[in-house]
Parts: C-alpha cells; structure tokens; sequence
C-alpha cells in the first residue's frame, strides 16, 4: 500500500487543551516524501488553470506556497503580519477567537487582472484567508484558486467566510 499524506499528519491528543486533537503539519514538511506529496498535489490543484502569481500567508502559507510557484515557475507574493513589509502596503484587519490581527501586502505585489493562486497550510474558519482576499480584490486580483494542505471542516469555512470561491483541500478532517 502506498504512503497517503495523512500518514504524514501527527495527531495530538488534548492538544492545547482537553478534547481537542491537534492536527500537526510540521511532520508532513519534515518527511521528505510528504512534503513532495503536498507540494505536488497542490500544483495538480491548478493544472490547466491559468495563474499568474501564487500568494502565502505567514507563515506556513510561505512553506507550502513559494515551492508551489516555483514548480509552477509564477511568483511567489507574500502576505505577512503588520510591520514586516518594507514597501508600501495595505492592509487588512480580521477577527481571532481571542482579538483581532493585522496582515499586509506590498502594494505592488497584485496588478489589474492578474488571476492569483492563494496557498495556506491549514483552514479553519478562513477569517485569514478571506483577509487576503479582500488584499488582492482591492489591488484588482482575481483569486481562482484557494489550496489549503489541511482543513477543519467542522469550522464550514467553505460554505461560509469562503464562500463563492473555488476551495480545495488535500486533507479534510471533520470537526473542529
């Protein structure tokens, strides 16, 4: 039988606290046939699209998401927390289960019409996510793509911060 990628996914029970069981994606990017496994799946999740640019959010968004634009020989645009960005930027606020973050992109990093990839490692409610749409539609980008590693299903991201968009998974585990 051949390996799966979640053969690659450690699960931990209680983790962070009692009754949650934490999926762990650090093992698929330490096993180097998971890591191919996933990077390769998620550049089969565009094959004869047409994309101009890939975009990761920090961080493990950037792990799954430059090596994706590399094989698909596209850029690779990074959205990141509040300050990190040398450029100018714009930015987008979005809820957390406990307060609110920040993420930014460079100004220049999304053109008129340019049809973008969005990479992320995992989706749970997609308040993330939805951030980073809203970055690329104010900068006149196209999202066609979303490709997440791993999703929580239970949290229904696809049906509802989502929704509307084209929104796959590799991995989809029920609950949350």
């Amino acid at each position: 039988m051949s390996k799966k990628l979640e053969d690659c996914v450690t699960t931990i029970p209680d983790f962070p606290k009692p009754g949650i069981m934490f999926r762990d994606i650090t093992t698929i990017i330490s096993d180097p046939e998971g890591f191919k496994m996933a990077v390769d799946q998620l550049c089969d999740m565009v094959k004869g699209m047409d994309i101009d640019i890939v975009v990761g959010s920090e961080s493990r968004g950037f792990i799954f998401g430059a090596p994706v634009a590399y094989a698909l020989g596209k850029g690779f645009v990074m959205a990141r927390k509040k300050g990190k960005l040398p450029r100018e930027t714009i930015s987008e606020t979005y809820d957390l289960e406990y307060g609110s973050a920040t993420l930014e992109m460079h100004k220049d990093s999304i053109r008129p019409g340019m049809k973008v990839f969005l990479v992320d490692d995992l989706v749970a409610t997609g308040g993330t996510t939805a951030a980073i749409i809203k970055m690329v539609e104010r900068l006149g980008g196209k999202v066609v793509k979303i490709g997440f590693v791993m999703e929580l299903a239970g949290f229904d991201a696809k049906n509802k911060a989502l929704k509307g968009y084209d929104v796959e998974s590799l991995i989809s585990y029920p609950g949350n």
